[in-house]
């Protein structure tokens, strides 16, 4: 299926049945959250059984229920690029397989273009669920590998020739036949990355899942029926689809904009690369529009359709109904267009590379999308979070005598602030939407051969406003093992900065510098670069927060006060300069006076 014919299919297809209006609301809400609760069992699983510190304890997961004609079904838990558009690969199995599709079947998909997957990193196991000869439902495990044997260890090479040099691409190929693992098959594959004992353990457990949630299925198909099951999510489809032209309705008609740019391609570097995104709402439909983007880039920052439309709906979510948060489905996705075209950075075509897709313009898509919606929706306006700022660093252990790749979670900034509330402190990426856990410090010394010297709260970096974002980090680490390599695709922020809504401020810059242990020299590391890194070096970043919402001065005195103090995120004379609050830093008090003659003179009043 190609990219048009993908974008034609957005909207998603009918309900699998005729909607029911005798179904007792306790068998309804009970079949439901049956389903919901399948998709937090097999990401639990995965956390418990998965081999890798990226999959088990940073959560790096996402899973979901899919019925048998590829409709949304439950989508409760993970990262949107990872599962949202997962229909695209689930349509794009049954159409290579038709008829030729069993019980006991599992497919793997990795490649952008031939799977539909977000970058290659990111491997899907899909297993089709049958009742009585039929195919009713699929269900995904998917997560993000150590290594997918690209041009360097780990993921997020920046400087690739094509998409091949990003690693193995598996286009939705079955792996296990009727129960029985295609042997040939799965050792070619793992052949290919580097740390395959590893991925063959994330794997198994990925597969697990799987077999678990179709387990699960049974028992409810067992205690229900097919026919009532079917017909309780049509019936869901319904209300989710209902309830969203409702949500939709409420936002006024118009065209709404927003854009959003990561710091360059990898390629051509300082040449940022830009989304721009037209959302438009007319009556109980909204359409989200990015035909004014850049085009696609030689560089590894380009998105496939699937992850464009993952990325677009979960922006557009955050501004409906919170109570639906657990009630997302096919009918959500009918009432919503996105419209990317071919050649633009937002579905680019074939060999593009795409690993940076979820970071670079990944973020940037939900950024501008939010950007957008904040001006649709004022009273629901949202600040972008700080900006990824992560690296990949791999070498040979000392201890173990073996190559590993560090992932890097650890110290982009805190959530953006949303209109009422300040950004959450601590949570780590906006493509993630939190679901990404931090790295335990102890854990990483551990298991990699570096010593982290400081993690800590940075104070100022938080974009200010009447609520403001969480803030950033100041983060240090030794390299206690021999030569390295840290790669830096996985991050931006040091040109381009997360929006602010209202009259709040914009994140401010990253910075990263690596001092030499021999030398104590101390060099900038910019993102979208390879850099070597000796025995002894140590490697510090800065780090910004969230943006703010509304005007700094508006914020409430005794809040920046608590700032100052109690979370000691702001200093005194920040609080001044932005903040228009003075404190006396002998009283620690607020000086009541010269707080409201400073923000007279900000209004100009």
């Amino acid at each position: 299926m190609d990219a048009s014919a993908l974008q034609a299919k957005a909207g998603g297809a009918e309900s699998p049945a005729r909607e029911r209006t005798d179904i007792d609301p306790l068998t309804l809400s009970t079949v439901w959250h049956s389903l919901q609760r399948i998709c937090r069992e097999m990401r639990r699983l995965i956390e418990r059984t998965a081999q890798s510190y990226l999959i088990s304890e940073m959560k790096d997961i996402s899973v979901g229920i899919w019925d048998g004609e590829g409709n949304t079904v439950a989508i409760p838990v993970g990262l949107p690029v990872q599962f949202i558009g997962a229909k695209y690969s689930v349509r794009y199995i049954m159409g290579q397989y038709g008829e030729d599709i069993y019980p006991g079947d599992v497919f793997l998909a990795n490649d952008p273009y031939k799977g539909y997957s977000c970058h290659p990193p990111d491997w899907g196991y899909f297993r089709p669920v049958f009742y009585q000869d039929k195919l009713v439902f699929w269900t995904l495990a998917r997560a993000h590998m150590d290594d997918t044997g690209a041009a360097y260890p780990g993921a997020y090479f920046s400087n690739p020739y094509d998409i091949h040099s990003e690693g193995i691409l598996v286009p939705g190929i079955r792996v296990i036949e009727k129960g029985r693992e295609q042997r040939d098959m799965t050792r070619l594959i793992f052949n290919n990355v580097r740390l395959a004992e590893g991925a063959r353990a994330d794997s198994a457990a990925m597969i697990g899942a799987t077999k678990l949630a179709e387990n699960r299925l049974h028992d409810l198909i067992a205690r229900y029926g097919i026919e009532r099951v079917s017909e309780c999510l049509a019936v869901m489809q319904g209300r989710t689809r209902r309830a969203v032209h409702a949500c939709i309705e409420g936002i006024p008609d118009g065209t709404y904009y927003g854009e959003s740019a990561t710091d360059d391609d990898g390629v051509e570097f300082d040449v940022p690369v830009t989304i721009r995104c037209e959302v438009t709402v007319k009556g109980d439909r909204m359409a989200i529009d990015f035909s004014r983007s850049d085009k696609e880039r030689k560089g590894f920052v380009n998105c496939s359709y699937p992850t464009t439309y993952s990325l677009a709906v979960a922006g557009a979510i955050l501004f409906l109904d919170s109570a639906l948060v657990e009630y997302h489905n096919e009918g959500t996705m009918q009432c919503i267009d996105v419209i990317a075209p071919e050649g633009l950075v937002v579905n680019a075509n074939y060999p593009c590379a795409m690993g940076g897709a979820p970071i670079s313009m990944g973020h940037a898509i939900l950024e501008s999308v939010m950007m957008a919606m904040s001006a649709a929706v004022p009273a629901k306006a949202a600040a972008g979070w700080g900006r990824r700022y992560g690296q990949y660093i791999y070498g040979i252990h000392p201890r173990t005598k073996g190559l590993y790749v560090f992932p890097g979670y650890h110290c982009e900034g805190g959530a953006g602030a949303v209109y009422g509330y300040d950004g959450y402190k601590g949570v780590a990426s906006i493509g993630s939407l939190g679901e990404i856990a931090r790295p335990n410090n102890e854990d990483c010394e551990i298991k990699y051969p570096w010593k982290i010297a400081c993690r800590e709260f940075r104070k100022d970096a938080a974009g200010a406003g009447k609520w403001t974002g969480g803030p950033g980090y100041h983060w240090e680490i030794v390299n206690l093992g021999g030569d390295a390599g840290m790669h830096t695709g996985a991050g931006q922020g040091e040109t381009t900065f997360s929006h602010g809504c209202l009259g709040g401020r914009t994140s401010f810059p990253n910075s990263c510098f690596i001092v030499r242990a021999k030398t104590g020299d101390k060099e900038r590391a910019q993102v979208h670069r390879l850099h070597p890194v000796f025995a002894g070096d140590r490697v510090i970043k800065d780090t910004s927060g969230g943006g703010g919402v509304g005007r700094p001065e508006e914020r409430d005195p005794q809040k920046v006060w608590e700032d100052v103090f109690l979370d000691e995120i702001v200093t005194i004379d920040y609080a001044r300069e932005v903040f228009k609050v003075a404190i006396d830093p002998a009283t620690r008090e607020i000086d009541w006076e010269r707080t409201k003659a400073l923000r007279a003179a900000a209004s100009g009043g």
